[in-house]
């Protein structure tokens, strides 16, 4: 009877243990995996959109214009300069600001 009860609780176990290891790969998933390859797609399509004349701001906060483009890299204008970087340094959340926008004009 008591070897009984015991191979019960340990079979229940079991099974509560993996559904616990299911709900936290879920969490993890819908937490973190999933809003990364939103912004990974979202990153993507902004770089492919990319066109001479949009105004940019790289990753290291460098406002500037785009000149000219090839497959991996951007000829960017920057207040009179013109310097060349890697597409994957744009950021695709940066807004190129007033007076950035201004300079460049100048």
């Amino acid at each position: 009877m008591r070897s009984t009860l015991i191979l019960q609780a340990q079979s229940e176990g079991g099974l509560s243990f993996f559904m616990l290891i299911g709900g936290m790969f879920l969490i993890m998933y819908f937490f973190m995996i999933r809003p990364q390859i939103k912004k990974q797609k979202e990153a993507k399509t902004f770089r492919n959109a990319l066109a001479k004349g949009d105004k940019v701001v790289t990753i290291g906060g460098i406002h500037g214009k785009v000149v000219d483009m090839n497959e991996r890299t951007v000829l960017l204008q920057v207040e009179g300069a013109k310097m060349r970087v890697e597409k994957s340094a744009l950021n695709p959340g940066g807004e190129a600001s007033e007076e950035a926008i201004k300079a460049n004009n100048a």
